[in-house]
């Protein structure tokens, strides 16, 4: 049986075979301005923590503190806030309750991505075995209230700002590819905004990646290594930190093994991990050129495509989350398009495996050419026909 995410997948190329059409350039008029805004979102008291499908997980302790981060960008008249928020992905029907706080920017233009750490409460609605789903309601209503307020306040703080935006390849010991060492792409891409004195206010870090150091299974709710990675960004100059995954799918995880065999699987390693990370960030962004008026235009397109797989409807059907299809086995969701300067951005809305990865941006037209994964929802991994059936569960 074709996965359905395949025809996901197929989707994405034919969209790819648009972007030279969408690739419009505007006239620099206006002037670019730009802001971010973060909210802790850290549980208090702790809340269990999900993993994946299937109940959650217990904590008794955490490490770090669970965020949702918005950037907002504005030229022309074109606004657009690019979000992430900690958790294992950000359905779409949540986004929605989100769009809907935020007066000044359409909804379309608000991107909403998920780190993907696996120690944060569940997003989804998964079911255990009696049926019954860990999800904090209210808690899920908090965080859509903490991140439209993220998203409302860098609006109001938007200022004249300009960009740096370099890509180059993350050195070091970060990721691989759990199936195929080398099937990963290793290039990070750096988005960095400067106020007017030049100085860095904000760092978006565009990297593949799964955060699942300390998993979901040690009792430890934490952002896990992009809680470092922000941390050493603001500590280093590089101003308030946004992480936004890549192609992660089939499967690029952190590279925690050790020498001798076995994982390092504790905080240390979450530190070690996020703060190389975000050095290589800033070592890669320091001498791209600045661009004082970026251009910025954004598109949305909304896709269906049918659910075939029992697991996957069983979650649809069975969320209290409210999930709306759009018919009988189908479902819908947003595709995203982002000229910004000389970089071109395409949100994925789940785990694309590498190769889909590289497939798309080698049909993008920037020159520097980011993909969101886990954005505007969060299907889990999307692979080729040729992909499906190929790796042990």
């Amino acid at each position: 049986m074709k996965h359905p995410l395949t025809r996901l997948a197929r989707g994405l190329r034919a969209l790819a075979g648009l972007l030279g059409l969408l690739a419009v350039a505007l006239p620099a008029r206006a002037e670019f301005r730009a802001a971010i805004a973060v909210r802790n979102v850290t549980p208090d008291p702790l809340l269990p923590v999900s993993g994946g499908v299937g109940p959650s997980h217990p904590t008794t302790r955490k490490a770090g503190e669970l965020t949702v981060r918005a950037l907002v960008l504005e030229n022309d008249g074109t606004r657009v806030a690019i979000v992430s928020a900690d958790f294992l992905g950000f359905p779409s029907v949540l986004g929605d309750r989100v769009r809907a706080r935020v007066p000044g920017i359409p909804g379309t233009n608000i991107l909403i991505g998920a780190t993907h750490t696996h120690s944060a409460p569940d997003c989804y609605g998964f079911l255990d075995e009696t049926g019954r789903t860990s999800a904090d309601l209210k808690y899920l209503d908090l965080v859509c209230a903490r991140m439209a307020e993220a998203i409302n306040e860098a609006v109001a703080r938007l200022a004249p700002a300009a960009l740096k935006i370099a890509t180059g390849e993350a050195r070091g010991k970060i990721a691989y590819n759990y199936y195929a060492e080398q099937l990963y792409d290793p290039r990070c891409h750096v988005i960095q905004a400067l106020d007017p004195a030049g100085k860095p206010f904000a760092t978006l870090v565009n990297y593949a990646i799964h955060p699942e150091v300390l998993g979901s299974r040690q009792g430890i709710l934490s952002p896990d290594l992009v809680g470092p990675l922000y941390d050493r960004l603001a500590e280093a100059g590089g101003g308030a930190g946004l992480f936004m995954n890549s192609a992660l799918g089939g499967m690029v995880t952190a590279d925690n093994r050790r020498p001798g065999g076995g994982e390092a699987n504790d905080w240390a390693e979450c530190e070690r991990i996020g703060r190389l990370l975000a050095d290589e960030a800033l070592r890669i962004v320091a001498d791209a050129p600045v661009q004082k008026n970026p251009r910025l235009y954004c598109v949305a397109r909304t896709i269906e495509f049918p659910v075939e797989s029992p697991l996957l409807l069983a979650v649809l059907k069975a969320s209290p989350l409210g999930y709306r299809p759009v018919g009988e086995r189908r479902v819908a969701t947003q595709l995203n398009l982002v000229n910004l300067g000389n970089a071109q951005i395409l949100t994925i809305p789940g785990e694309a495996l590498p190769n889909i990865g590289y497939y798309l941006k080698r049909k993008m037209t920037g020159e520097h050419n980011l993909l969101f994964g886990l954005t505007n929802d969060a299907f889990g991994y999307i692979l080729t026909k040729e992909d499906w059936g190929s790796f042990k569960r």
